[in-house]
């Protein structure tokens, strides 16, 4: 198999690509990059010298190498148009993709691991103080999404109507990581909505967490109706 992604099992970023994958029914082989063990998967010379960045998920497509989970899904919707990620109308997508880039962006960059490392191992923050800035950039950025997927008739089963899109392989992830800290979801029901009907569908079971090879022992997120 000429397709493969370097992905660890609770990286928000490789969740996504894993759904898109899945929707898009594309085969892949996972290559696991623990980000954690050993000083991390992902500092080692021969995985810095395919991705300089040091950072998962990594795509690689025949002789092809793609970073970055939005450069990748938008690669894959483009080379394999069914189902399509994206809307039709130019108005739409551009709705679609900012609403994806307030999370990929603006809630997850403050709580990715190196970000969370830093502050415990080099600032000296506390275990406390770190879960407190985790939950903190958390609400303020699901207070927004909630805000504007309540109030848009764009909004269907799913963040775009009626199919899971863009949005929806954003999002999950990151309800993932809400849930995981044990955030009280009560305030977000058009965002539960959304991920339990996420959570149905078998492109995003066996995206999740549990379902990866890598995966250490953690029970996911249980779907809710909050």
């Amino acid at each position: 198999m000429n397709t493969q992604l370097y992905s660890f099992w609770r990286s928000s970023a490789a969740f996504r690509v894993r759904i898109a994958l899945n929707l898009k029914d594309m085969e892949y082989e996972v290559i696991p990059v623990h980000l954690l063990k050993e000083g991390g998967g992902q500092r080692a010379p021969e995985y810095a010298r395919k991705n300089p960045n040091r950072l998962v998920p990594l795509y690689t497509d025949g002789t092809h190498t793609i970073h970055q989970s939005l450069a990748i899904i938008e690669y894959l919707d483009e080379i394999q148009a069914n189902p399509p990620l994206l809307p039709q109308s130019a108005i739409d997508r551009a709705w679609v993709r900012a609403v994806a880039m307030d999370i990929a962006i603006e809630i997850h960059p403050l709580n990715n691991l190196r970000v969370l490392r830093y502050l415990m191992k080099t600032l000296g923050v506390s275990a406390e103080a770190k879960d407190a800035w985790s939950q903190h950039w958390m609400t303020v950025g699901l207070d927004s999404l909630e805000k504007q997927l309540s109030a848009d008739k764009r909004v269907g089963r799913f963040a775009y109507g009626d199919q899971p899109g863009l949005i929806d392989i954003f999002l999950v992830p990151q309800i993932f990581n809400a849930l995981s800290v044990k955030m009280d979801m009560k305030a977000y029901p058009t965002l539960m909505k959304i991920f339990n009907e996420c959570m149905q569908l078998p492109a995003f079971i066996n995206a999740s967490w549990e379902n990866q090879i890598d995966a250490e022992g953690s029970n996911p997120p249980p779907p809710s109706d909050q």
